[in-house]
């Protein structure tokens, strides 16, 4: 860390732009927590990118003093890509939506986590297109009435978390616009790991989906509503910490610690390292299977693991080349060292 990047503050992340959302949008909270938490990283801001591609929360480089792009559609992994492998010591984060992110640049996101580039993904979830004025997203629920879906939609919507553990991605993890402090955490968490970080951020669309994610920030309801997960620590919730999670199985169930029939001992103990239970967690969510009670919605890093990065792994590979063969000459080798002759 040098000196400059210790006297940062986050006045010195802010741009002179005028913040161009709806009043009440929860992108205001993400890019002030975002702000919040570069200075304490420690890199120079003209080491910092922000990549975005369209949507309401593509609008994000513009409002951040750094270098950045709003790029198009669905295509800000695929310019993230292109940057990391061009210098890879930047400090590269992407900012998507449901829409932007799922939708028309599902496969660029699926390609950018299985390749692991270190850069950091905020992927905002609204489960609605803000921008275009409501219409249903990929993470829209089944029977959502939209300007697009007026009789409800029957489309199955994405669970963004298990897409990226199909796509094998090394950091997975969510949190949301209204719970700031634990928002901060996840941000420098995924900072410090070394490969593609996705953070699913539940985003109160307050114009054309409000209340969305209402019963998990609900002060009347949050408790019994969500889990926060903590590495090595057991899964409880509820007030005063009365509920628990155990695995029946590969279910997992809801226990009453107050009854005196299960003690936090009994509980299941988060693993972020373990691939198979950080996926029963990603399927946690409140809709229930038949004969199922309702599971809280979970908080936190689900998943980590240490992979190498394709950016390495790539410079490597031209290290060993120019080792092999020398520097190379661009124009000998578009002029070629054959010739022919037409007869």
């Amino acid at each position: 860390m040098s000196a400059e990047a210790n006297t940062l503050t986050a006045k010195d992340f802010t741009s002179d732009q005028d913040v161009r959302w709806c009043p009440g949008c929860g992108d205001y909270s993400i890019l002030k927590q975002v702000q919040t938490v570069l200075p304490e990283i420690g890199i120079e801001r003209e080491n910092v990118v922000f990549i975005s591609g369209i949507g309401c929360s593509s609008r994000f480089p513009y409002y951040l003093d750094t270098y950045g792009m709003h790029g198009i559609h669905g295509r800000a992994p695929a310019i993230s890509s292109g940057l990391k492998i061009a210098n890879p010591d930047l400090s590269v984060w992407v900012i998507t939506g449901d829409g932007d992110g799922l939708s028309i640049g599902g496969n660029h996101l699926i390609h950018m986590l299985r390749r692991n580039f270190d850069m950091n993904v905020l992927l905002f979830n609204n489960e609605i297109y803000g921008l275009t004025k409501g219409q249903y997203s990929p993470t829209s629920p089944e029977g959502k009435v939209t300007k697009s879906t007026p009789m409800g939609s029957v489309d199955h919507p994405f669970n963004p978390l298990a897409l990226a553990a199909g796509a094998d991605g090394t950091f997975i993890a969510r949190s949301m616009d209204r719970d700031p402090k634990h928002m901060r955490e996840i941000l420098k968490e995924a900072n410090l790991h070394k490969g593609t970080s996705l953070i699913e951020i539940y985003q109160n669309c307050n114009v054309f989906n409000d209340g969305a994610f209402g019963v998990f920030t609900d002060k009347k309801t949050k408790a019994e509503t969500t889990i926060f997960l903590e590495h090595g620590k057991p899964c409880v919730f509820g007030e005063n910490d009365s509920k628990g999670l155990m695995l029946d199985g590969a279910n997992p169930v809801i226990v009453d610690l107050e009854s005196g029939e299960y003690s936090v001992n009994d509980l299941w103990v988060h693993d972020k390292h373990d691939r198979f239970k950080s996926g029963v967690l990603m399927r946690c969510f409140d809709t229930p299977m038949p004969d199922r009670e309702v599971l809280p919605r979970p908080f936190g890093i689900f998943y980590q693991e240490d992979r190498p990065c394709y950016e390495d792994l790539l410079h490597e590979q031209i290290a060993v080349s120019i080792n092999r063969k020398g520097e190379g000459d661009l124009d000998a080798l578009l002029r070629g060292k054959n010739t022919w002759e037409i007869a």
